[in-house]
């Protein structure tokens, strides 16, 4: 007798060869990272954003207010996501690195922060799909100048 396979086991089948055979999004994201051309990564990024990080930076990407003044305790407010922050001015690579680890991690010795890092909470290509979606929804011109500070810094 011959027993049907269920849908999750089905889906779950086809994820899987998809990743080992190198079809899967999972290899589009490796390759190509914070790809804000890329239609699926950034519909994903735009969910997750909405998830895990509009709390702090903002459902439109604003930031908390009056974000580059020291709040009581000493830390800076969430910064802008949109260009009117500073995030456009860093290397994907970079961006990927503090999303992952925290602020903490790249700044002086003793720097407090609220920004935490995603290490365990958010999977490599779901970060990378955040920044897809952070990078889509800046202007050209500052979607072109990012391109060449990742370039600058010995990335494709």
């Amino acid at each position: 007798m011959r027993r049907r396979r269920s849908g999750a086991a089905r889906l779950a089948l086809a994820a899987t060869l998809l990743v080992i055979g190198g079809g899967g999004w999972h290899d589009r994201v490796a390759a190509a990272e914070a790809d804000p051309g890329d239609a699926a990564a950034v519909a994903l990024g735009a969910r997750i954003y909405a998830a895990s990080c509009a709390q702090c930076h903002g459902a439109y990407l604003e930031g908390q207010p009056d974000w580059r003044t020291r709040k009581p305790d000493g830390r800076l407010p969430a910064p802008p996501q949109d260009y009117h922050g500073h995030t456009w001015r860093h290397p994907d690579r970079e961006l990927f690195n503090i999303v992952k680890n925290g602020v903490a991690a790249y700044a002086p010795p003793g720097y407090q922060t609220d920004m935490a890092g995603f290490a365990g909470v958010l999977s490599d290509q779901q970060i990378w799909a955040v920044l897809a979606y952070i990078k889509s929804t800046w202007p050209q011109e500052f979607r072109d100048y990012q391109a060449a500070v990742t370039r600058r810094a010995g990335q494709p």
